[in-house]
């Protein structure tokens, strides 16, 4: 995985050299393998939910279900029996409770907050991941607060930060910003310590795009309906490489222990600049439309199931230290 970009590879010409010699077996293809991905590589995202209806397919994500609490906790001791060492929660809310307040967020009895208490009381050694972004209690759909059509920054962030202590006093030992608001990483971080959550880590969404791969994940969290208009003003220009590297630095410098990028595939070069420029640790989001067409390719019979291994092989490959992928409790079964 380490490399220097001012390597010289050198090798004997012809026939002394062979690089076949070493795709020979699978024992010396495996030996000399420059990416490996195995269980402890991966967050498994669930979506969580009381709204009845619970544990019925996600239709544009096949094979992937809303779970209720207990399911969420049965979901985290099949995790930590696979080796998965993390998993993140997205909870699909009760429409009558989705204002344009949003103040169902901070609610230290909302529906994620639950989850994150049963899971930790459950299997305490897992880590639990959060989402920390408005849109699943939103009105409007939106990742913040909106005033005339105007998605609104700052307010936003002290939402987000009443928000983020709620679930750091649940027992989240991650919680994820995916708003994009510019200021919230060091809002959260100054709140964390002030409350006595110094040890909570921060795996900031730091570069994510207005990506047209996010559809099915809308589908199972409930916002497609609900969002009006578009986020294409908080959320990154797919056009766009050095504005993602300015805001993984501002994140860093403002507290972010992790840093994502969202979404993975198409964003390669993203996730390898990243790595490459700070060194920090560097995750992505296999998000829901990667998911959905590669399991909807594999279920038509278009690709062989190793297609989806090869696709997690390209994050670690690009310098990621971790993946958020839907496949993760197929793959730790299967590539133990």
């Amino acid at each position: 995985m380490n490399r220097s970009p001012d390597m010289t590879p050198i090798h004997a010409p012809f026939p002394a050299t062979r690089f076949r010699r070493l795709r020979r077996t699978p024992a010396l293809r495996d030996l000399v393998a420059e990416a490996r991905l195995s269980a402890s590589d991966l967050i498994w995202p669930v979506f969580v939910t009381d709204v009845p209806g619970a544990d019925a397919e996600v239709p544009s994500m096949p094979g992937v279900v809303r779970r209720t609490v207990e399911g969420t906790v049965r979901a985290a001791e099949e995790a930590m029996r696979l080796g998965i060492p993390a998993i993140c929660l997205f909870p699909y809310t009760d429409p009558a409770l989705r204002t344009e307040a949003c103040e169902e967020a901070w609610n230290p009895d909302n529906l994620s907050n639950r989850a994150v208490r049963a899971i930790k009381a459950a299997v305490p050694e897992i880590s639990v991941m959060t989402d920390v972004a408005l849109d699943p209690y939103n009105a409007n759909g939106h990742d913040g607060l909106v005033r005339d059509g105007v998605i609104l920054n700052d307010e936003t962030i002290e939402a987000l930060v009443k928000m983020a202590l709620a679930q750091a006093e649940a027992g989240a030992d991650i919680l994820g910003p995916s708003d994009m608001m510019d200021g919230r990483i060091g809002a959260m971080r100054r709140a964390l310590e002030t409350e006595g959550h110094k040890d909570v880590a921060i795996l900031s969404y730091a570069a994510k795009y207005a990506s047209n791969f996010y559809g099915p994940f809308r589908d199972a969290v409930g916002a497609s309906g609900a969002l009006k208009g578009d986020k294409k003003t908080y959320q990154m220009n797919p056009a766009n490489r050095d504005e993602a590297l300015r805001l993984v630095a501002r994140d860093l410098a403002e507290g972010a222990d992790m840093v994502m990028v969202k979404p993975g595939l198409a964003y390669l070069d993203i996730c390898a600049a990243v790595k490459e420029a700070f060194g920090a640790p560097t995750f992505a989001y296999q998000v829901s439309g990667e998911y959905a067409m590669l399991k909807g390719a594999v279920m038509q019979g278009w690709l062989k199931e190793d297609a989806i291994l090869e696709s997690l092989l390209a994050f670690r490959r690009a310098g990621c230290d971790g993946i958020l992928t839907y496949f993760a409790p197929d793959i730790a079964r299967t590539w133990r």
